[in-house]
């Protein structure tokens, strides 16, 4: 079974939701995005021990401070590749960003390979359920350029200055 919980931002932000399984987060995006086709809006509205967690997280984040724990989450249909990208996303600072194409290095570096496609990782990034937890607001384009947001692009902007982030 699928839950769902609304989470209200702080002004600048759409507002969130976020899925669970009952035990495990499963899905967190901006209410209205592009993003909200991946996940199941017609379900049970519960508040779960989960979704008490990931407000709680969410509520440090949105104070701008680094939440120095990660809610329990679950990802299905993750292959290989994606693991490697949500890894790497997962190990961006707080604050700091990292291109499509150095994410490409490093996991082409980490297979012993010449050269690993910069929009195969995008494929991969975009494709990542759990905005903001997995942070995939910190990946860029080449010229720092924010492109491809689910979330829309005024609010990768907006959780990038909260997170002072010098480079935008």
């Amino acid at each position: 079974m699928t839950y769902k919980f609304r989470y209200k931002t702080p002004e600048g932000f759409s507002d969130m939701l976020m899925n669970s399984d009952g035990e495990f987060l499963t899905g967190l995006w901006f209410e209205g995005s592009r993003d909200s086709s991946k996940h199941k809006l017609d379900c049970e509205e519960k508040e779960l021990p989960i979704f008490k967690e990931t407000k709680k997280w969410l509520d440090i984040y949105f104070s701008g401070k680094a939440p120095n724990f990660t809610p329990k989450y679950k990802i299905g249909n993750l292959t290989q590749f994606r693991q490697e990208v949500i890894d790497i996303m997962n190990n961006i600072p707080f604050g700091e960003t990292l291109t499509y194409k150095d994410i490409s290095k490093i996991i082409a570096k980490n297979r012993g390979i010449e050269r690993m496609s910069s929009q195969a990782v995008g494929g991969a990034v975009g494709w990542n359920p759990i905005c903001i937890i997995i942070p995939c607001h910190r990946v860029v384009g080449t010229n720092g350029s924010l492109t491809g947001y689910g979330g829309g692009i005024e609010n990768k902007l907006a959780l990038l200055k909260l997170e002072k982030n010098m480079n935008i």
